[in-house]
């Protein structure tokens, strides 16, 4: 812009001596050789005033050249002919060649010199001969789809990606018993989330119930390292790796809920989760699985009360995995082992026995205080469309210096432990011939509607399985009679038994929607309530599942 302000000042001084120059040569010829006229003739005055007013009308009309100029160069680059969205714009060599002649100019006569605009400064000619600039390269978009099981959002490089996922059980229950609950609707799960991966070694879910009346809404929220399938880290709050059951997902069991053994569980009352951080891995292609790790042991997202964080440790086998063996491929073994302490200045119990489906309390809680053990022994065998599935729990609870939490006040003398067992066996086939998946849904044939199963073949009456489990429950506080003198007491013996039969239809749907019919019988052989009498409780329950 500087520069063509200095452009604009030379012309003006330039065109200033010219009009001098032009008043002394517009004398006639004939009167070249004699004195001067002392006054100019009324037609020299008019050539004058002419010439005057087209050098007046070329200064105009550079200046508005300039003006335009200044604008191309304060709105962007400027290409050769034309500026982007505006009027085209000449060079200001041809430019020029049209706007510097006078008006009256002939091929006699005196005319201006253009030479200065024909060699414009550089700067003003770099303005206008400016190539524009090159526009970034945009970024891949990212990509999304469905993968069959979830809808993802994924990164161009494909180093990142992100799926939402959840599902929802709505329930409708049914009792018949003396002290049954009521019959009811319940809304039994409602658990949205996302997981994904960073690259090729980090995982990471999170999930949160919207149906949770007691405690955290989050469930699960952790961070996996795959250095190589054989050693993983996992931190953050998730399933406690207790136990083959704790291992299926919610979505994926075959009744609506799980065994009398899952009573047993650490911390069975917060859905088995709690905060800690494990070690993990595949050995041998899933030959041997194992995990150990450390929990607070508390559930949701509680600090522990105790210096010792409860460990645990998992080993699962698949002898046969990778043989051409049809009858022994997916026959699974293994156990599990736990080591956690209580504490009875902080208010712990014992564990809560009140079964799954929620029909009745079968054993009281009490004051524990001391070391905890639990033992699990499970096996798994699948063979096309069948599958048959066992599990065995041991528990011991102890109940050091808790005599003065006692009824009649025992001062802290130690109590027998409480010791609980809990067994549970179940089998499914599946008649319409789908293949059972040791922790999965089954891919349906004939869906009864869309959408499709992938691989599925179109329409039809969806997948259909039967199922039958007997499971049941043992727990045991031995009595104690402490006849000192100063603190005599009785503590009363507990050593009570419940069963529970289960009849199972599943219906899928589709792939990712089924409706379970289970109908239990309940056996109370020895009840610990007052009031409670040796009976059967019968317990209808339905759910309708769907899931993303």
């Amino acid at each position: 812009m500087r520069s063509l302000i200095k452009l604009l000042v030379l012309l003006v001084l330039f065109l200033a001596p010219g009009s001098l120059v032009l008043a002394q040569g517009t004398e006639p010829a004939a009167n070249a050789g004699a004195s001067a006229s002392p006054s100019a003739t009324k037609a020299e005055v008019d050539q004058l005033r002419s010439e005057l007013a087209a050098q007046r009308q070329t200064i105009e009309e550079l200046k508005a050249l300039v003006e335009k100029l200044a604008k191309a160069q304060e709105t962007g680059p400027v290409a050769r002919g034309t500026v982007e969205g505006t009027a085209a714009v000449k060079p200001v060599v041809a430019t020029t060649e049209a706007l510097w002649q006078p008006a009256n100019a002939s091929g006699s006569g005196v005319h201006l010199s253009d030479a200065v605009l024909r060699e414009p400064e550089p700067e003003a000619m770099a303005m206008v001969e400016q190539a524009p600039a090159e526009a970034p390269k945009k970024e891949p978009p990212l990509t999304s789809g469905w993968n069959g099981e979830h809808f993802y959002i994924r990164s161009p490089d494909g180093q990142f990606s992100i799926s939402p996922y959840g599902y929802v059980n709505t329930d409708y229950r049914a009792y018949e018993g003396d002290g049954a609950p009521a019959d009811t609707f319940i809304l039994r799960q409602a658990r949205f989330g996302f997981q994904g991966n960073y690259g090729s070694h980090f995982d990471f879910a999170l999930l949160a119930d919207a149906a949770a009346t007691s405690g955290s809404v989050v469930r699960d929220v952790y961070l996996n390292v795959r250095v190589n399938p054989e050693f993983q880290f996992q931190a953050g709050q998730f399933k406690a790796p207790f136990a083959q059951e704790t291992g299926i997902g919610d979505t994926n069991l075959d009744f609506i809920e799980r065994g009398l053994q899952s009573m047993l569980y650490p911390s069975a009352a917060s859905a088995y989760r709690s905060p800690g951080a494990t070690v993990h891995g595949d050995i041998a292609g899933g030959i041997m699985q194992y995990w150990v790790g450390g929990f607070n042991g508390k559930g949701y997202a509680l600090t522990n009360t105790t210096n010792q964080p409860e460990v645990i440790g998992r080993l699962r086998f698949y002898p046969w995995r990778k043989s051409k063996s049809e009858w022994f491929k997916q026959l699974a073994f293994g156990g599990s082992i736990d080591r956690a302490r209580s504490r009875g200045l902080s208010g712990d119990q014992s564990f809560n026995a009140t079964l799954p489906d929620g029909a009745y309390t079968f054993f009281p809680q009490f004051a524990i205080n001391g070391p905890i053990q639990r033992y699990n022994g499970e096996f798994t065998y699948l063979k096309s469309n069948f599958a048959l599935r066992g599990e065995y729990d041991q528990l011991n609870m102890s109940r050091n210096n808790v005599g003065s939490e006692q009824a009649g006040g025992l001062g802290f003398l130690s109590l027998p432990s409480i010791i609980a067992k809990a067994w549970d066996i179940s089998t499914t086939y599946l008649i319409t011939g789908e293949k059972r998946p040791e922790n999965g849904t089954p891919r349906v044939k004939h869906s009864l509607f869309g959408p499709d199963t992938p691989g599925g073949k179109g329409r039809g009456p969806g997948a259909w399985e039967l199922a039958f489990r007997f499971t049941g429950a043992q727990a045991k506080e031995p009595g104690a009679n402490f006849e000192n003198y100063y603190t005599p007491g009785y503590v009363p013996t507990f050593n009570y038994h419940t069963y529970e039969y289960t009849v199972g239809i599943n219906w899928y749907l589709n792939y990712w929607t089924k409706y379970v019919v289970n109908v239990d019988i309940d056996q109370l052989k020895d009840p610990s309530t007052i009031g409670a009498v040796p009976q059967k409780y019968y317990v209808v329950m339905q759910r309708l599942q769907f899931r993303f």
